[in-house]
C-alpha cells in the first residue's frame, strides 16, 4: 500500500469516528478502537474531561456522551494527515452543532463549538485502528483589537 492509498483509508477511518458518534453507535465506535492485545494502551481525552486510558474504560465515556446528547454533528476542516510506518496523525477542526435537549422540539437547543483534535491511529493485521484520540476546546476568539495592538 503507498502512502496516498494509506491517507485516503486513513481519511476514511477518521471519518468513521465521527460518523459513529453522529449515529450514537457504540458497535461502530468499538470497530474504530484499537483492540486487543493493545486494548490497554487506548487513549481518549474529551474537551475537559481528564485522560481516559483503557478501550472499556473509553467505549463507556462515549456511551455516556451519547446517552446524554440528542444531536450531534461533526463539520470537520483542517484535516492534516501524516503516516510514518505503523502510525499515522491526523489533525483536524472539529465544528460541532449539538444539542442536549430534543432538538426536534426546539431548535433553540441546539449550540455550536469548536475544538481541535489529534487522533493517532496504528496499523493492525484488521486495517488502521483509532489508539488515542485527544480534543481540545478552542476559546473564542474576538475581532476587535487587542490590548497589545
Amino acid at each position: 500500500m503507498t502512502e496516498t492509498d494509506d491517507v485516503a483509508v486513513l481519511e476514511a477511518a477518521n471519518g468513521e469516528l465521527y460518523a459513529a458518534i453522529e449515529a450514537a453507535d457504540l458497535d461502530r465506535m468499538g470497530r474504530v478502537w484499537l483492540d486487543e492485545p493493545h486494548a490497554q494502551d487506548v487513549i481518549c481525552v474529551h474537551p475537559g474531561w481528564p485522560p481516559i486510558q483503557g478501550r472499556d474504560q473509553v467505549l463507556r465515556s462515549w456511551a455516556a456522551i451519547m446517552a446524554n446528547t440528542s444531536y450531534i454533528q461533526f463539520f470537520l476542516t483542517d484535516v492534516e494527515i501524516s503516516v510514518a510506518g505503523e502510525v499515522a496523525v491526523v489533525t483536524c477542526a472539529e465544528n460541532i452543532l449539538t444539542a442536549v435537549g430534543d432538538a426536534e422540539a426546539d431548535s433553540s437547543a441546539l449550540s455550536g463549538g469548536h475544538v481541535v483534535a489529534t487522533n493517532v491511529f496504528r496499523r493492525t493485521p484488521g486495517g488502521w485502528r483509532l489508539w488515542v484520540h485527544h480534543a481540545s476546546g478552542v476559546l473564542a476568539s474576538t475581532d476587535g483589537p487587542t490590548e497589545d495592538d
